[in-house]
């Protein structure tokens, strides 16, 4: 029995930070929900501002949209990705609801899933054996053919392609070719129609991520979903739904402005938190 769901207080912070006080651990799931309540956005300004020569050709309509259009060569390709790169990795500064959040968990064992591929957790200063990137990092290059498990870095580069870019195009001499098969390499993240390259680090985290689920099957967990929406509910959202059906002590706590449907098996286990994230955050990081 939580103790916290029984209380009279209104408070939407206060019932968080009461329920993370009292739970023996958590597993929480990270969409793009929580970057973007730091204005770390996709659509708007942020997206008009870097790409206005991309959106006059293409008329795209907001980034994510624009880092998966199939552009019409290499040359292209990596002129805009080294702009999104350097936007959402290189350059993102640090979200305050993340530093928020590493205060409301504090000592508490918990893992981290998320589905965003920025530099949101390293800038924030996370211990990396905690947090499971399953849809890859911006950082991160990948074979294009995935003729190989594994990935590669070079910002440096990254910064080259952006300086010497002219009309949307990075020189021809500046492309990243793939070492064992000779093809282009591309930016490490899953799609729909490829997969993603899953290198040894990405097998390290998933099984510290396993384990850490195993280790607390029991108990009172609270996986705790923050920002995630239903674009890929198989990869967060359905396996929190699953977990907590099989833990009758568990509880699945949602953020989000949006109501999705949730299992009539765990309803009355189930929390959903509608006030802004960062302010939430920022509220119950205060209150632990």
């Amino acid at each position: 029995m939580w103790r916290t769901l029984s209380t009279s207080e209104s408070s939407q912070a206060r019932t968080l930070a009461g329920l993370v006080k009292e739970a023996d651990a958590i597993v929480v799931g990270i969409g793009a929900g929580m970057s973007s309540a730091d204005g770390f956005t996709y659509i708007g300004p942020r997206f008009e501002e870097a790409f206005p020569d991309f959106i006059e050709k293409y008329r795209l309509l907001d980034m994510l949209q624009a880092s998966l259009y199939d552009f019409e060569d290499w040359e292209e390709y990596w002129a805009f990705q080294s702009r999104f790169v350097a936007l959402n990795y290189l350059d993102q500064p640090v979200g305050q609801s993340y530093l928020n959040l590493l205060t409301l968990l504090g000592d508490k064992p918990y893992h981290i899933i998320t589905t965003n591929a920025d530099n949101a957790f390293w800038v924030a200063d996370y211990n990396p054996d905690k947090v499971f990137h399953i849809q890859g990092e911006y950082g991160l290059f990948q074979c294009s053919q995935h003729c190989h498990q594994q990935t590669y870095q070079d910002h440096e580069l990254l910064r080259q392609m952006i300086r010497e870019q002219k009309d949307m195009k990075i020189p021809s001499d500046l492309i990243p070719y793939c070492p064992k098969c000779g093809e282009p390499l591309e930016i490490n993240k899953r799609t729909v129609e490829k997969g993603m390259v899953e290198d040894s680090d990405f097998w390290a985290q998933e099984n510290r991520y396993q384990a850490f689920l195993k280790t607390h099957e029991t108990g009172k967990v609270i996986y705790l979903e923050i920002g995630v929406g239903h674009t890929t509910p198989q990869l967060i959202k359905h396996p929190f739904w699953k977990r907590v059906q099989e833990n009758e002590n568990s509880l699945f706590v949602t953020l989000n402005h949006k109501h999705y449907r949730i299992p009539p098996a765990i309803r009355e286990r189930s929390i959903t938190l509608t006030q802004d994230i960062q302010s939430l955050i920022k509220e119950a990081s205060h209150m632990v």
